[in-house]
């Protein structure tokens, strides 16, 4: 392993050297920054993005841990190899790419999946599963989607009690209980179904589940569902040939950085509701609902942004327009010139940006107003010519004269399309998870005697 770390390329290197900047790890020589300014009196900890070190910096920073970590390490550059092989592999060949591959590439070309799915799991009990072959893994087509229900542990964790996978053709492959092997503080049988009674004489532990999916998913099988990350952080499984549906639609009413709810884009997407109002989450169901929508995008394409239901839309972005693109030159106080109303600057600007624009949304100021019908009005009281964004939104791009004659421009698009007054609420959204506990997730009942007999096959 330590061979296989000293034999990366660089670009290698800087990712496994971004895991240990997200997962806070630390060397013999500190954390990446401290490194950096114990060993560099030229520079310091100044240029500390991993691109702009030589290989010879990342790899001696890697070098400073200890084998155990270093052996870790030879298993990230593996992973990283196999991803590399793999877009190569696309490029040389890509009439050989299935619909299927080409989803798991569009969850990983998503702008949040290399935060989130970077799992710590070079942490005990800890399953990272091999993806197989190149050749075959890209004309893969076979898939699986899961999905999982957490109870509270007397040591403030959530603990796996039920785990549900099916096939593509909606065939139950995994429906146990799981016994999290610890006392167990809340039940959340409102929200799970699962009671004491229903734990009662089970032994399957989180062990046996993961020796089930690593299974069930050799040779290169996808694995669907929503807000995947959340899952395999619960299950302690490290699985890269994924598909995320919350990744894989684009959203006409959504902020840039949001996505809908299961519920919310089965509503758009297949016509209805997983769940009615206030009713608990179904596991089997859900993950029935992630096969389904990957079903749909793979028949009907869904290329276009889509309008999600407006129960997954909270109300203070609503109240929002986003303007980008600004030239930092221009104070951003200013823009309130340009609207109608009396709006104010929610101007939450990172005083370090280089460059010619404020281009990202984290740098992006936001225009305040008070009720949703000043934002229509104002935006449509821009005078701006009407384009999209890359995600497809309608923005304008407005030009401002300013007093000191410059005339500069910027574009201004509304955080929300298609949506009405009171028809807000705020999203339940589990918890990203942390490296000290699992993930809290939102779960419910799954008509356990009701698919009792198709249980039995969950180590098919």
């Amino acid at each position: 392993m330590a061979k296989r770390l000293a034999a990366a390329e660089k670009e290698v290197l800087v990712e496994v050297v971004r895991f240990t900047q997200k997962n806070g790890l630390k060397g013999s020589d500190g954390a990446w920054k401290d490194f950096l300014a114990r060993n560099d009196k030229k520079f310091g900890a100044s240029v500390s993005d991993p691109r702009k070190r030589s290989r010879d910096v990342l790899l001696g920073f890697l070098q400073t841990f200890s084998k155990d970590f270093q052996k870790y390490f030879g298993k990230l550059v593996k992973r990283q190899m196999e991803r590399s092989a793999v877009q190569q592999y696309m490029n040389d060949f890509p009439d050989k790419v299935s619909p299927q591959q080409k989803l798991v590439q569009l969850t990983a070309e998503h702008p949040e999946y290399r935060k989130n799915y970077c799992f710590p799991s070079y942490q005990e009990g800890w399953k990272v599963l091999r993806i197989g072959e190149v050749s075959s893994l890209v004309s893969s087509t076979d898939m699986l989607a899961i999905d999982c229900e957490m109870v509270l542990c007397h040591d403030d964790t959530e603990a796996v009690v039920r785990v549900c996978v099916v096939d593509n053709n909606l065939e139950v492959k995994v429906d146990v209980l799981v016994n999290p092997s610890k006392a167990i503080t809340d039940y959340r049988t409102q929200i799970t179904g699962v009671s004491k009674k229903d734990l009662e004489g089970v032994t399957t532990s989180l062990v046996d589940v993961q020796k089930s999916l690593k299974r069930i998913l050799s040779k290169g099988k996808i694995l669907i569902g929503h807000s995947l990350y959340r899952d395999l952080c619960a299950l302690k499984i490290d699985y890269s040939q994924v598909i995320d549906t919350a990744y894989i639609f684009k959203y006409a009413n959504l902020p840039t950085t949001a996505s809908a709810s299961l519920n919310s884009l089965c509503k758009s997407v297949l016509g209805y509701s997983v769940r009615e109002e206030g009713a608990p989450h179904n596991c089997l169901k859900d993950s029935e609902a992630a096969m389904n929508l990957v079903l749909a995008k793979l028949k009907h394409g869904f290329s276009d942004p889509i309008e999600v239901a407006t129960s997954s839309v909270t109300e203070s972005d609503a109240l929002k327009l986003l303007a980008h693109r600004i030239p930092v030159n221009l104070p951003c106080q200013e823009l309130c010139k340009v609207f109608s109303g009396s709006p104010s600057i929610d101007d939450k600007i990172d005083s370090r940006v280089r460059g010619e624009f404020y281009s990202t949304l984290g740098n992006s100021p936001c225009i305040l107003f008070s009720e949703i019908d000043e934002v229509e009005k104002a935006f449509e009281a821009l005078d701006g010519q009407m384009t999209k964004d890359s995600g497809g939104r309608l923005q304008k791009h407005v030009l401002m004269k300013r007093d000191n004659g410059d005339v500069v421009g910027f574009y201004v698009r509304k955080m929300v399309y298609g949506s009405q007054p009171n028809q807000f609420e705020v999203s339940k959204k589990r918890p990203d998870p942390t490296n000290d506990a699992e993930p809290k997730k939102e779960h419910a009942d799954g008509d356990k005697q009701k698919k009792k007999r198709k249980s039995k096959k969950h180590d098919n």
